[in-house]
């Protein structure tokens, strides 16, 4: 692999990875009512969902996908109906969730995160979200080939396309967690947090309908 097809790679990637979705909305939600450190368990979960989608279509199940519209069907109603649950979850949450305590922009004054939700829980949450495109997996497929040069060992390749892609990943979400955990105090104000909560809701909702909608 030549430095321009790897400048080339880091293109593509940086407008794959800064394209607003799922992972990014939860992430920005999840610091804002929950604080930094807890954001960081789900963000932490979608980046482990991004790289086992990249092991798996290393391994063929990306053209399984392609060639089986059972398979895709299913996989796709799966992470419509997960993204549609997270959706009215947000819309319905209470207010209350945002109240953290107004020592820190970035969450409690002790750097913890806040009683309540677990950090187990929240990881489980972003391998869910993380995983729950099919599409994500097909683009993986046939993103990478692309790439990697045949006449060159494939495998030290493959190892520098999906860390890259992870640690550009892992940057971008922890930056917009940072940044979602600085405005929450804003979003304390009366009426502001329920507003968010509708809309993040609604956002989940309409991204997961579309997946629902999605071909191959």
């Amino acid at each position: 692999m030549t430095l321009s097809t790897y400048l080339l790679y880091l293109a593509a990637v940086a407008l794959l990875v800064l394209t607003p979705g799922p992972t990014m909305l939860m992430s920005m939600t999840n610091a804002i009512a929950h604080g930094a450190p807890k954001a960081m368990a789900s963000a932490s979960g979608s980046i482990t969902a991004a790289l086992g989608m990249i092991l798996l279509s290393s391994l063929g199940l990306g053209a399984v996908l392609a060639a089986s519209d059972t398979a895709f069907w299913v996989l796709k109603l799966v992470g419509g109906a997960y993204l549609i649950y997270l959706g009215i979850k947000t819309f319905r949450s209470p207010v209350s969730s945002f109240d953290l305590p107004a020592t820190s922009n970035l969450g409690p004054a002790d750097g913890k995160a806040p009683a309540g939700t677990r950090m187990r829980t929240l990881y489980l949450q972003g391998l869910l979200v993380g995983g729950s495109n099919p599409k994500a997996l097909l683009f993986f497929a046939a993103f990478f080939p692309q790439f990697v040069d045949a006449s060159q060992a494939w495998a030290p390749q493959f190892a520098i396309l999906a860390l890259t892609f992870v640690a550009f990943e892992f940057t971008t979400l922890s930056l917009c967690t940072l940044f979602a955990a600085r405005i929450a105090p804003w979003l304390r104000q009366a009426g502001r947090a329920r507003v968010f909560n509708r809309v993040s809701g609604s956002l989940f909702a309409g991204m997961g309908c579309l997946l629902l909608a999605a071909r191959k």
